[in-house]
């Protein structure tokens, strides 16, 4: 196994809130992962925090994978998909988390995996004159934005601090605007100053500016 697997290397945990497929080094956590929050005890919980509904033998409770809150049956019934924090199978959700989850698995399903996928660009550092031809993509374990071409970065989504997508095009209505570019300022581990890096779609092959667009398109849903 080289070092790049087994700092990516995941292990399958048991949890009160169900089976998870958790790195095995807490440094490899996603930047887009959730911590499992705790649960509200049972003991100070006599009603349904959604309803108000009072517990007995048979309203039982339940509690949301998502907040740890507690509710009556009817008020948390969803089983819904919750990769954020890494369940195998899809929790037990109130309506309200569930919504948020659900509208989350676009992102997890598309964005990240076109991110993942990569697109080519031409890179320019800083303040240079010159740009070079760069694979981007996200890594394995998304907490790296990789650049390979003659050179080589790898800048931690951590500490990239802006991100503005540049587009061309323009409608009264604000229509027809495509993606051509990006700019993202990030900070090198060690230096309080921030680096510059501007990203242009090559327009070499119209499929190249397809997928490039798709690129910068999930990308800008990951800087909201």
């Amino acid at each position: 196994m080289s070092g790049c697997e087994a700092r990516d290397a995941k292990k399958l945990v048991r949890s009160p809130s169900g089976l998870r497929m958790v790195p095995e080094h807490r440094s490899a956590r996603s930047p887009f992962g959730l911590d499992e929050p705790p649960w509200v005890p049972d003991k100070i919980c006599p009603r349904c925090m959604q309803c108000d509904t009072k517990f007995d033998f048979i309203t039982r409770k339940h509690h949301c994978r998502r907040c740890g809150k507690c509710f009556c049956d009817k008020c948390c019934s969803k089983k819904v998909p919750l990769p954020r924090m890494c369940f195998v199978d899809p929790v037990r959700q109130c309506a309200e988390c569930a919504l948020v989850s659900q509208k989350e698995t676009e992102f997890y399903d598309k964005q990240l995996k076109v991110l993942m996928n990569g697109a080519t660009f031409f890179v320019t550092l800083g303040t240079s004159d010159k740009s070079e031809l760069m694979v981007c993509r996200l890594s394995n374990n998304q907490r790296y934005l990789v650049l390979d071409g003659d050179s080589h970065y790898e800048i931690e989504i951590v500490q990239i601090s802006t991100v503005q997508i540049l587009t061309e095009g323009f409608t009264p209505g604000g229509g027809n605007t495509r993606a051509i570019g990006m700019v993202l300022q990030y900070k090198v581990p060690g230096s309080e100053e921030l680096t510059q890096m501007k990203f242009t779609a090559s327009e070499d092959f119209s499929c190249n500016k397809k997928l490039s667009a798709s690129w910068l398109a999930a990308m800008h849903k990951v800087s909201k």
